[in-house]
């Protein structure tokens, strides 16, 4: 089996290699200049090669951008410009802060203290899934982590209490798909919700189109709280677990935080922070207070009180690798802009589209944007793939810019919830074994449809409301 997959890898890599090769020696279309088409020849492999995964995404990225420099494609300070970014340094600090909410058990304390209020009955124990995840979205900027850390065990219990003890198959299912679908809505509500999102708001500002905090979750607050009322009552008459009513949870929460004890200093701390870096995430357009700077006014205080070490910074895998590829990413994206190929794109675009209603052509862009997820094993490369292209698109439309660049935002969250492979959740809740494929799929594909609509509908209403359009 290993040797198997190694080969499968060499075959994968050398497949990428070869599209860009292909590429590269095409020849680049009339008005595009050849350096413009060479970065995208590489750009193009490199979105392949983190599609196929050959090899872990920092090291795809990193090769990328040593052909980058050795072809002359970019120089050694362009190539490093993407690791000076302060949108990807915001992703980084989010990593560190989200370890305080981890290490001290209040992220766990919050999400049980939530099941105690609303676990009496199998749907409100899905909506406490959901508001935990809600309340500890705007600090966690890792779906994976979230979802592994901190709402799959609390899940994972859960799930044994009532299907195991109770015989309810229905239940299990029930719940995991709960937890799963409202991730994704959870995701798409803030710019420091998902690894992904802050990669979206540099991709927008290179088209005009600046994105803030405040902005974001403003945008996304009402079709995301209507998606997070609807989608878990949908889902609960969908699969129509047998126990309706679910005492248990509520004793297994209070136990778990009898257990836990009254709140630690350290907790409070946490908390305290939390909600600083909130108000400061709000307001910070207003005092020109930048997201990054409140992020590493929240790390300071983590680092001053002793919430995190030095040590546990440097054992942080998961941040420093999302550091090299996002890093690495954006130099990418950014001088595809700056070489002219978005300009070169945008052009084409709208020599194809003249005539069309922005609306109608916008509804139709922005479906293939959300259903095209189907072919995709990660958000982050979906976004890197074909964000930026559709966003011009949309725009070329006359769709509003930030119109546009917003709804593609949101549904590049969204569309996590489609399959079992679809968002880092994915594979930690099916890897369960309670929710056959096929249901997985049909639930992923009903709420899909529901949460465009209404994203579409009451969210168009209330981007009229702001101005967006």
């Amino acid at each position: 089996m290993k040797n198997f997959k190694e080969k499968k890898n060499y075959l994968f890599l050398i497949l990428v290699a070869l599209i860009g090769c292909v590429l590269w020696f095409s020849p680049h279309p009339e008005g595009m200049n050849l350096s413009a088409w060479r970065l995208f020849s590489i750009f193009t492999a490199t979105i392949i090669g983190i599609v196929l995964k050959p090899l872990p995404m920092s090291v795809i990225t990193l090769i990328s951008l040593t052909v980058t420099i050795a072809t002359g494609v970019l120089s050694v300070p362009q190539a490093f410009s993407g690791f000076s970014n302060e949108i990807v340094w915001l992703v980084v600090f989010a990593f560190f802060i989200s370890r305080g909410f981890i290490s001290t058990g209040l992220g766990k304390r919050m999400a049980y203290k939530i099941m105690s209020l609303v676990g009496k009955s199998s749907l409100g124990l899905g909506y406490g899934l959901v508001a935990a995840d809600l309340f500890l979205a705007p600090a966690i900027p890792s779906i994976t982590a979230r979802a592994g850390g901190i709402v799959f065990p609390i899940l994972k219990a859960l799930t044994e209490v009532f299907t195991g003890k109770s015989h309810d198959p229905k239940m299990g299912i029930f719940l995991t798909i709960t937890a799963f679908q409202g991730m994704a809505i959870t995701s798409a509500m803030f710019l420091t919700s998902m690894a992904g999102n802050p990669m979206i708001a540099k991709l927008a500002y290179n088209q005009g189109v600046e994105i803030t905090w405040s902005s974001w979750a403003i945008a996304a607050i009402v079709p995301g709280l209507i998606s997070l009322a609807v989608i878990p009552y949908v889902l609960y008459r969908l699969i129509s677990p047998v126990i309706k009513k679910t005492p248990h949870a509520r004793e297994m929460a209070e136990e778990r935080l009898a257990d836990m004890g009254a709140m630690k200093p350290k907790e409070w701390i946490v908390l305290s922070t939390f909600f600083l870096l909130i108000t400061l995430w709000i307001i910070g357009p207003f005092i020109h207070l930048s997201a990054t700077t409140a992020a590493m006014i929240g790390l300071t205080i983590f680092f001053l009180t002793g919430i995190i070490e030095w040590t546990s910074i440097l054992e942080e895998k998961t941040a420093w690798d999302t550091f090299i590829w996002f890093s690495i990413l954006v130099t990418l994206a950014t001088f595809l802009y700056e070489l002219g190929f978005t300009t070169w794109f945008s052009q084409w675009v709208v020599g194809q589209t003249q005539g069309f209603n922005w609306i109608l052509g916008f509804s139709i862009v922005s479906l293939l944007y959300f259903y095209s997820h189907y072919f995709f094993a990660s958000s982050v490369a979906h976004i890197c793939a074909m964000y930026a292209p559709f966003l011009i698109v949309a725009i070329a439309l006359g769709t509003p810019p930030e119109l546009a660049a917003l709804t593609l935002a949101f549904y590049s969250s969204l569309f996590g919830g489609l399959t079992h492979y679809s968002s880092g959740p994915a594979p930690i809740f099916f890897g369960m074994g309670l929710v056959p494929i096929s249901l997985w799929w049909k639930m992923g594909a009903i709420v899909g449809s529901i949460n465009v609509v209404i994203w579409m509908v009451f969210g168009g209403l209330w981007w009229k409301i702001l101005g967006l359009w």
